[in-house]
């Protein structure tokens, strides 16, 4: 927290890759490693879902921490005796003190783990999902979408760096602001941005060309997010995505695209943030609402064209052992 009362996040990430040459000491194998995830967390929603749209559902394996967790960090509280069943830990915190013992900074998913030795390798959740749709590419489903194509890479960035900033981390910053001066500049920000992406949107499928890419990815979350946890416990109130005609068609879409609203449950995210965020929420009391059905009405953003996977062809379903609970 800046000393003006502006929330800033800490970037300093174990920024380790895993490559397919190798070379920062992690080949990609198949079965070697496990991405650790929680539902409740917007940056560890997006492995999971470029996870699932490249189909490496059975390369790369995947735990799940709970939704709850102190300031000893994640803990698999769901999982059978509190442990996390292939690496035997029962926080997160364990695999980053395998890698550097005392690990001083944020616990944090995304995370990646080498199996074999219990350690953390990455929890740079930007370069993980690019490193997961290019460098494991010989270990890809027929028919994985390139989310990141060479000729629309300057114009990803550009998008995607705007929605971090203002929206992404926008909602925090209003959130967890500690002055009225830091959360009335976030706000602004926030309501400045998402109004120029409800008009980018109005004529157009997709946030950078006619096929999801990166971009998408990444504002899916907080847009799946904002009604049920932005909007008030944030206090991102202006309006409700619900009440935004483009962006909350556009959210509709891609929540009923394989790959995205499969790995989402609501529930989960509800309690993580009404319980865990003390100083907003102290009475830990969960709301019973909103009603999460609308999800799955009609969003006519077919009428727009576009090619969700491009060349390519939508993921089957999830393994069963990863379904979320149904909205119907």
């Amino acid at each position: 927290m800046a000393g003006d009362g502006e929330f800033k996040r800490d970037k300093n990430y174990i920024t380790t890759r895993i490559t397919a040459d190798g070379r920062d000491g992690y080949l990609v194998e198949p079965g070697r490693y496990r991405l650790i995830i929680a539902r409740a967390c917007p940056w560890a929603n997006r492995a999971a879902i470029v996870r699932r749209l490249m189909g490496l559902e059975d390369v790369v394996s995947m735990g799940v921490a709970g939704p709850l967790h102190d300031e000893r960090s994640w803990s698999f509280h769901l999982d059978p005796g509190g442990k996390d069943p292939v690496l035997g830990i029962e926080r997160l915190q364990e695999a980053f003190f395998a890698r550097q013992p005392g690990y001083p900074r944020g616990i944090t998913v995304p995370a990646i783990v080498d199996v074999s030795t219990g350690q953390v390798v990455t929890n740079d959740f930007e370069q993980m999902t690019l490193d997961l749709g290019r460098e494991w590419s010989a270990h890809q489903r027929d028919g994985a979408p390139d989310l990141y194509p060479e000729d629309r890479r300057d114009e990803i960035d550009d998008v995607a760096g705007k929605v971090f900033q203002d929206v992404n981390d926008g909602v925090y910053k209003c959130g967890f602001a500690s002055s009225q001066e830091a959360y009335g500049t976030a706000y602004q920000r926030l309501w400045e941005r998402l109004d120029w992406l409800e008009q980018r949107l109005r004529s157009r499928r997709y946030l950078v060309g006619d096929t999801i890419t990166e971009a998408d990815v990444r504002l899916f979350p907080t847009l799946v997010r904002f009604d049920a946890v932005y909007h008030g416990h944030f206090k991102c109130n202006r309006q409700k995505l619900t009440e935004l005609p483009a962006l909350w068609a556009y959210a509709r879409d891609l929540f009923q695209t394989p790959g995205f609203g499969d790995t989402i449950d609501f529930e989960q995210i509800k309690a993580h943030y009404y319980v865990v965020h003390h100083t907003i929420n102290p009475t830990g009391i969960v709301p019973e609402g909103p009603d999460p059905s609308g999800w799955l009405t009609p969003h006519g953003r077919e009428a727009l064209g576009g090619r969700p996977f491009g060349d390519g062809a939508p993921p089957g379903p999830p393994p069963r052992s990863e379904r979320v609970p149904s909205l119907i």
